[in-house]
């Protein structure tokens, strides 16, 4: 596997189609079409409260992305999914690691369709999706440790930041754990929900 199969893993793209060269070529070309902008569509539709219109692009893209052989948009767009269905809700760091993950594949489709040098595009894509995972994981870090604070303290705008943060959190500690803590803490748990976390990491034990 190349270093970016994670991105684009050509082979299983094609072994879904038994190998067909000519129709994998019409998928992903199909795929640029119809998502290039598919995180800025989805921002959009949050920003005007379509909330169904947004699950459905983002479900839409998860699938496409399957498809293809995107693994790593495949997931991320599945957690952006789940957290939509459990919250509602689709944070900017979330989303904008979603679209770092979308400009790195739209890079590696380039790349196979156009037979481009593609370096000065993956390097760029590289380098946003390395400074947006840096911020990313510093602020889901606090994200999380201000979450374990509330629980800790009983306190109620724990719920707050379970539903406020839920991409970012579901992406950060797995779905499962997510919907423990945040089933817990909707129980009014809040010694639950903290053991859950701290199940996730230790040092955000009481």
């Amino acid at each position: 596997m190349t270093a970016t199969q994670h991105i684009l893993n050509t082979s299983d793209g094609l072994e879904r189609l038994m190998g067909d060269t000519s129709l994998y070529r019409k998928l992903l070309l199909r795929f640029r079409k119809d998502h290039e902008q598919a995180v800025a569509q989805l921002r959009q539709l949050l920003a005007d409260g379509e909330l169904a219109a947004a699950q459905r692009k983002a479900h839409s893209l998860k699938g496409a992305a399957g498809m293809v052989g995107a693994q790593e948009l495949h997931h991320l767009a599945g957690v952006t999914e789940a957290g939509l269905v459990a919250s509602g809700a689709a944070p900017h760091a979330g989303l904008d690691v979603l679209q770092a993950a979308l400009s790195s594949l739209l890079c590696a489709i380039a790349a196979y369709l156009d037979g481009t040098d593609a370096a000065a595009c993956a390097s760029a894509a590289s380098a946003s999706a390395a400074a947006d995972a840096g911020a990313a994981d510093a602020a889901t870090r606090a994200l999380v440790e201000r979450l374990a604070q509330l629980l800790d303290e009983g306190n109620g705008k724990a719920i707050d930041v379970l539903e406020q943060s839920a991409t970012v959190l579901a992406a950060s500690l797995g779905v499962a754990v997510f919907q423990e803590v945040a089933a817990a803490a909707h129980e009014f748990d809040f010694e639950a929900a903290l053991a859950a976390l701290a199940r996730f990491d230790a040092t955000l034990s009481a």
